[in-house]
């Protein structure tokens, strides 16, 4: 976060494998590159070191949050530095708010980050072809998304320690691995839960699911939790932010 000590020491680190993303991609013959701050305030990639073949998109708060740019005329997303889903045993878990969500499901199904984004990215059409984290998240994101690949940059001993590569040898595994990626896209398939589609989210207290049953069209599970469906992903996505942001 901006007020942590380490903070600017994390923002050029994290630009360091957002450049190693890039780099592979460019490797494997990508034309156009956009990149979307999505951690915390979303203002943590130093742009004056960014690889200038690639755009950002920083700041918030954005429409569609982690994914805003995504569209149809894109052929791949690629996520790096995404957490495992709150409640499991990665480094820094969560989903979307370490603050208000304790878990999320999608059509009954668990999901995280990785797969909530996932699905956004499969409305458009677009498969996710890489996740870079630790091994946990490495792990949810081969659970869910058959054909993806991943980047395992640490393994997670508990959820504030991890055993970690070189930051070097961290940059050199994501390019090879963005790189394969894209040069194997034909196996790739978008990840799209089937309509309609229903968020449901247990918060950490009553008081947040309250909060959050402001919602127009949701409905209240039990004391903890609440449910929005749409007839498409994207109309249900936008419920899950509204609910989050409600519950705060």
């Amino acid at each position: 976060m901006p007020d942590s000590r380490d903070y600017d020491r994390a923002r050029s680190l994290m630009t360091g494998e957002l450049n190693a993303a890039v780099e592979g991609a460019l490797n494997a013959g990508a034309k156009e590159i956009i990149v979307n701050d999505s951690h915390g305030p979303m203002i943590n990639l130093l742009i004056e070191k960014i690889n200038p073949a690639a755009k950002l998109i920083t700041g918030s708060p954005k429409p569609l949050s982690m994914m805003q740019g995504i569209d149809r005329d894109f052929a791949a997303a690629i996520f790096v530095g995404y957490h495992a889903r709150m409640g499991a045993p990665g480094v820094l878990s969560h989903t979307y708010s370490g603050a208000r969500v304790a878990n999320i499901w999608v059509n009954d199904i668990l999901v995280g980050e990785t797969g909530i984004n996932a699905g956004l990215a499969g409305y458009f059409g677009v498969p996710v072809v890489l996740v870079c984290g630790d091994d946990v998240v490495c792990r949810e994101a081969r659970e869910l998304l058959p054909h993806v690949r991943t980047a395992s940059v640490k393994t997670a001993i508990a959820r504030q320690s991890a055993l970690c590569l070189p930051p070097d040898a961290a940059k050199a595994l994501i390019r090879k691995e963005a790189e394969k990626a894209l040069l194997s896209l034909d196996s790739a398939r978008p990840w799209l839960p089937d309509s309609p589609v229903t968020f449901k989210v247990e918060f950490k207290d009553s008081g947040m699911a309250e909060n959050a049953a402001l919602m127009p069209y949701s409905k209240r599970v039990d004391e903890k939790t609440v449910a929005f469906s749409a007839d498409d992903y994207l109309t249900a996505f936008k419920g899950l932010l509204a609910m989050i942001t409600l519950a705060g």
